[in-house]
């Protein structure tokens, strides 16, 4: 197994490839989009700018900017970032039935004690379960997509309706890295084609969708910016959990993303146990290259199991039971072919036509270059 001298990105990664010494090139895009993003005193006079600009767009208003929270630790500390630069955000939770409760507890005891407004977005449960089985039934390997793209469609909707021109999101390609598009690229097109084909005849009424045309549309006419604070300022997860523990007894839920449960069954049971894959091999590799651990710590830690057997069996029992499957059911799913993002339709080939034609309307939409835009460029997009 070829494994990138510098981060823990191996052979089992699509599109990856090695020089002569042998670095990868998702390391050499992890360090474009560092050198590209600096943080420190250009990254602080960055942010400070958007600060003013969001406090000029909120002038009269009683908020400057939707933030996305899932009761997670780096949503959880961009609320108080948020306070500490003095913006009115509007806190945005999407509930798709799988939230855990210390997660709610977290989002709870953040905004109360920061007097953050909070408006929680619920899906009716029986539209994200259709979604969630349908994703499963499709042999996809990140399942947890219908989530992912009601979460932004839900921040989109809110900053609509609210006049709001900013939204504010957690991500850090610092701690984070690129995952591979094979791996987790969706859409709205795409999730429309897999329900219709895996789903039943449960009609999306209440589910939020933000179709490209809807996206370029928030951002052309409505002028709604999508804004990445942690791409600017200097952030780790351990100091902002042992500041949010102190200050709002925030507590920890344990993995990355482990907030949810079906987030949590996606990533340490159905990606590794079905398709033999492992996030933790990009976000590791992200965090070597940021400085916060070494290699060696890196590929320690991938040789740890994603917890007990104990409980991952619980947590696969939890989520089978909740989708309302049968154990015959699973087992036809788990036994079915495996397939990646592009097996499907979506408007991918379509958006980087658009990038590569058309790359100044992305400052419309964006404070930044979007990732999946910075990997076409460096990786390759699909032939």
């Amino acid at each position: 197994m070829k494994i990138c001298t510098k981060g823990v990105w191996d052979e089992t990664i699509p599109g990856i490839s090695f020089d002569d010494n042998g670095v990868s090139n998702f390391c050499y895009l992890q360090e474009k989009l560092m050198a590209d993003y600096p943080r420190g005193e250009k990254g602080q006079t960055d942010w400070a700018k958007l600060v003013s600009d969001m406090k000029a767009a909120g002038k009269g208003k009683r908020y400057d900017c939707v933030l996305g929270v899932s009761g997670g630790v780096d949503s959880s500390y961009l609320l108080h970032l948020a306070h500490e630069y003095g913006l009115r955000p509007l806190a945005v939770n999407l509930d798709n039935g799988f939230s855990r409760d210390i997660a709610v507890q977290n989002i709870f005891n953040v905004t109360s004690a920061l007097g953050i407004d909070l408006e929680t977005y619920v899906i009716d449960y029986e539209e994200i379960k259709d979604l969630l089985r349908a994703y499963m039934k499709a042999g996809m390997p990140w399942i947890d997509s219908p989530t992912d793209l009601a979460i932004k469609a839900t921040m989109y909707k809110v900053a609509r309706a609210e006049g709001i021109p900013y939204i504010l999101r957690g991500n850090d390609f610092r701690s984070e890295g690129k995952q591979p598009k094979e791996w987790t690229y969706a859409d709205s097109k795409q999730l429309r084609f897999i329900h219709r084909q895996f789903g039943t005849s449960v009609s999306l009424k209440t589910y939020p969708l933000l179709p490209l045309p809807l996206l370029i549309y928030s951002g052309l006419i409505k002028g709604i910016k999508d804004i990445r604070p942690y791409y600017y300022l200097d952030y780790t997860k351990q100091e902002a959990k042992r500041l949010l523990m102190e200050t709002y007894g925030w507590k920890d839920y344990g993995g990355h993303h482990h907030e949810n449960l079906f987030t949590k069954f996606a990533m340490a049971y159905w990606l590794p146990r079905k398709f033999g894959i492992d996030k933790r091999k990009i976000t590791l590799s992200a965090q070597v290259l940021s400085g916060v651990m070494t290699r060696q710590e890196a590929l320690t830690q991938l040789k740890q199991p994603f917890g007990t057997e104990e409980e991952l069996e619980d947590t696969r029992a939890y989520v089978v039971k909740k989708l309302a499957l049968s154990n015959d059911e699973f087992q036809r799913i788990w036994s079915a072919p495996t397939h990646n993002t592009f097996d499907y339709p979506s408007d991918y080939a379509f958006i980087f036509k658009l990038v590569r034609n058309f790359r100044p309307v992305l400052k419309k939409l964006y404070a930044f270059t979007p990732m999946s835009v910075s990997a076409n460029d460096m990786i390759g997009a699909k032939s």
